[in-house]
């Protein structure tokens, strides 16, 4: 997968160009609205998402993932760097 579906991947709940149909719905930070491909810029909007109601959910869910990444972030700094082979 290049690095642009990754994105989407990453953004969309799982969902990927691939997967969805041609509904596409956003979340507007502008605005703080659901919208469709015709709104705002994309660099004021996250998504795209598979409907309205996971697009309504974005900051959630990007609630959700930032707090997955600072347990993940502390557990690796609690663990330590694994000592280098020197070999």
């Amino acid at each position: 997968m290049d690095s642009s579906a990754s994105r989407v991947h990453s953004w969309s709940g799982g969902a990927t160009l691939g997967d969805m149909s041609d509904e596409q719905w956003f979340y507007c930070l502008k605005h703080h609205t659901v919208e469709g491909p015709d709104g705002c810029r994309a660099a004021d909007r996250l998504g795209p998402y598979p409907d309205k109601e996971t697009a309504a959910r974005a900051l959630e869910i990007a609630r959700e993932r930032t707090e997955a990444a600072d347990a993940a972030d502390r557990e690796w700094a609690d663990r330590g760097a694994a000592p280098r082979d020197e070999s």
